[in-house]
């Protein structure tokens, strides 16, 4: 029963689960906020595109002269590539300089780790660069008494690690940084 309803809880984490770049960006997704500013256009134009985008259920922004465009999926640097070129294909600037940033003030954008099991709260913590194993575990109330911290599961886009946190809490240097969207599995 309680496996069941560990299973049920990952498969619905599961389908939240963000596309993590190569080199540490993440990709895009609904309702994500983001800060895009554009160099190199007329001083009459700039307060109509300079501003905070809300990534739409399609998955798209709307931009001044070019309309909808795919935001979702995209990493901001990418984003910033694509907008520059379309901006240059369509003849409506020559050199524009784009920025894109993922606002950390929006709903949208915010990014949770999920402790399914093992803890005195489990359920979602907030994502922040700096989020350890150890640290997510002790944030969602530490060990329940139940607990085998030596069999623990990360689970990191579909892949799964078994580690043991009775180790990594006796040497913190081996501790593990989080990503957005693991989801942690202490079994009981």
């Amino acid at each position: 029963m309680n496996l069941r309803k560990i299973l049920i809880a990952l498969f619905v984490f599961s389908l939240f689960s963000p596309v993590r770049a190569q080199n540490g960006e993440l990709a895009l997704k609904p309702n994500d906020r983001i800060t895009l500013s554009i160099g190199g256009i007329p001083d009459s134009e700039v307060a109509q595109i300079n501003k905070v985008y809300t990534v739409s259920d399609a998955g798209t922004i709307n931009l001044l002269f070019i309309g909808e465009v795919r935001a979702a999926g995209l990493k901001p640097s990418m984003l910033q590539r694509s907008i520059e070129q379309t901006y240059v294909a369509r003849e409506i600037y020559t050199r524009p300089t784009v920025t894109v940033s993922i606002d950390g003030a929006g709903g949208g954008t915010e990014r949770w780790v999920y402790v399914v099991s093992g803890t005195n709260k489990n359920g979602p913590v907030p994502y922040s660069s700096n989020l350890t194993i150890l640290k997510a575990v002790g944030i969602a109330g530490g060990f329940s008494p139940f607990a085998k911290p030596s069999r623990t599961k990360l689970i990191r886009n579909g892949a799964t690690q078994e580690i043991n946190l009775k180790d990594i809490s006796a040497n913190p240097s081996r501790d593990i940084l989080l990503q957005p969207e693991d989801q942690i599995i202490v079994p009981e």
